[in-house]
């Protein structure tokens, strides 16, 4: 265990103050030791994963940061049509991805290079290319901090939505994922449902290594992967998730802004794209000329440039977010979970 730890050190957006005590672990038994004695002490718990989606205040969090560990790849079934793994939350995202596609198991190349844990992708119901986790996993084992116990939780009970999830509801901080159930094709054809992905496969060969390329590449020319030396790659991925408007609302927008991209989500729902909305609403890429900005990749990064602190960071996305609202009359709404701030995300933006 060791105190006093930056959270510039443990977060992709390298912001944020200490954590007055951090730790990792590799066991129940080791987590609910750690988690039962910081709450005798009085101390709030914070459950973190690679620090891909979040942002921390720069007063630094006053309690005890865990991070799970847990390594496990277990196969529960194998069949020519299936494929189902039992995935330790300590794994890496996309080195769990890069592992199934080395195996030929088909189901989750679309969702290559997202950064951090498989603890959290249930969580956040981490998506894109026109994938969602939700759509491949079985079911979560999460330690539940109250009993003691672990449980096993259905895809159904999770409850998941457009990057979201009982945990993130009802749920949150009732839970340590501990480790996720996935079903996967062997030897599966990838299903494209994105069009810019489907238009950069023509001509390509239609195998999860050829998609997983793929996605890499569309990726990092956005900035969306993790490299030190790319001067974009302090963020935490997508600030803002895109915003789902009542189906009559949006017709109207679209009405009213031709051009406008809309796609079905649900019934009687309808989502816009919020780099879309960012960029018409007079925000385009490489905006802001201070310490954070816009990715001058992409509208929907926000990015520390260097020495950024969480206020900084809050102005830039507090003005992006009143900007696009006084255009076109929609709230933006931040993806990242904001950690040791004393008011309400809606107070802060």
């Amino acid at each position: 265990m060791t105190t006093a730890v930056s959270f510039r050190q443990l977060t992709t957006l390298e912001v944020g103050g200490e954590a007055r005590r951090f730790v990792d672990v590799t066991s129940c038994e080791q987590a609910l030791s750690h988690y039962r004695q910081a709450r005798l002490e009085g101390m709030p718990v914070l459950v973190l994963g690679g620090g891909s989606n979040m942002l921390v205040s720069d007063a630094g969090f006053d309690g005890l940061v865990l991070r799970w560990q847990d390594r496990r790849l277990e196969i529960l079934e194998e069949s020519p049509e299936q494929v189902v793994a039992r995935v330790g939350g300590g794994w890496v995202w996309d080195e769990w991805v890069a592992e199934t596609v080395a195996r030929h198991w088909s189901g989750l190349e679309c969702l290559s290079g997202i950064p951090g844990l498989v603890g959290a992708a249930p969580i956040q119901n981490v998506g894109a290319y026109g994938q969602e986790v939700a759509g491949l996993i079985r079911a979560v084992w999460a330690l539940d901090w109250e009993s003691g116990e672990e449980v096993r939780l259905t895809g159904p009970q999770c409850d998941f939505g457009y990057r979201d999830s009982r945990f993130k509801r009802d749920w949150k901080g009732r839970y340590l994922v501990v480790s996720v159930e996935f079903e996967l094709r062997p030897q599966g054809v990838p299903q494209l449902r994105y069009g810019e992905l489907q238009q950069r496969m023509e001509g390509r060969e239609l195998a999860s290594a050829q998609v997983r390329q793929t996605v890499l590449e569309i990726r990092r020319s956005k900035s969306m992967v993790w490299d030190p030396a790319d001067p974009n790659h302090r963020s935490a991925g997508s600030f803002f998730v895109n915003p789902i408007l009542a189906a009559h609302a949006a017709e109207k927008l679209v009405a009213e802004f031709p051009g406008m991209p809309a796609w079905p989500a649900g019934p009687d729902r309808t989502k816009l794209s919020a780099a879309w909305l960012i960029e018409r609403s007079g925000f385009p890429k490489g905006w802001g000329d201070g310490r954070a900005g816009l990715s001058s990749n992409h509208v929907l990064a926000l990015i520390n440039r260097g020495q950024a602190t969480a206020d900084d960071l809050l102005r830039v996305a507090s003005t992006v977010r009143r900007g696009v609202f006084e255009r076109f009359g929609v709230w933006l709404h931040p993806e990242p979970e904001f950690v040791g701030f004393d008011r309400p995300v809606e107070e802060l933006l």
